[in-house]
């Protein structure tokens, strides 16, 4: 029994002890300075992914300045603006009626390339039995360059959202044109432009 009184004590006393003594560690905050008065009204737009254009929303369109395509040497400004037109057409663009707003404009260069292409033949060497006759010997080639010229049309076509003058689309293409008659140059025009339009509208 005395033992039992003896522990208690003890364990008392501990306990007196331990709520007396000095915790040396104290929790301090710093608080945090005021947040600028702009702060609310300031929104970070390269946080934030562009949302995807919506191409759908174009349905007509004019041309840049109201100026026609300037011509191309044996294409001229009247029958480029007919093919474009045309290519617009078959991509659900259709031109403004009646003095409305379009909603893109159209601007085009189209220009013919010269291009130095160079081939070279060379049959190689031969050693062996000779078709003449019973001998043998060796013969050889010496390479053959050849030089010539090529010419290429290429076409670029520029769509500008008419609203805010921002460029939304814009591509080029370019075909070997060489000089086979007006009716073979006009083809190989048609189907350049064909290829500058054929992305349009871009996959999302």
């Amino acid at each position: 029994m005395i033992l039992r009184l003896t522990l208690l004590a003890v364990c008392l006393s501990l306990t007196a002890c331990q709520g007396q003594s000095h915790n040396p560690y104290s929790p301090q905050s710093t608080p945090l300075p005021p947040a600028p008065a702009a702060a609310a009204q300031t929104f970070d737009h390269s946080a934030y992914p562009a949302a995807p254009r919506d191409y759908g929303r174009y349905r007509s369109w004019a041309w840049q300045d109201g100026q026609l395509p300037a011509g191309a040497g044996w294409a001229d400004p009247a029958q480029i603006a007919e093919l474009l037109a045309n290519s617009l057409d078959q991509h659900g663009l259709r031109p403004a009626q009646g003095g409305a707003k379009a909603d893109l404009l159209v601007s085009s260069q189209i220009r013919t390339e010269r291009r130095q292409v160079e081939t070279y033949d060379d049959r190689g060497a031969y050693y062996g039995h000779s078709p003449y006759g019973n001998t043998y010997g060796v013969a050889g080639s010496v390479p053959l360059r050849r030089t010539y010229e090529e010419h290429y049309l290429i076409v670029q076509v520029r769509l500008t959202e008419a609203a805010s003058g921002v460029e939304v689309w814009s591509n080029s293409a370019e075909n070997r044109s060489n000089d086979d008659g007006q009716a073979a140059r006009n083809k190989v025009l048609r189907q350049t432009i064909q290829d500058a339009l054929s992305n349009y509208p871009p996959a999302p």
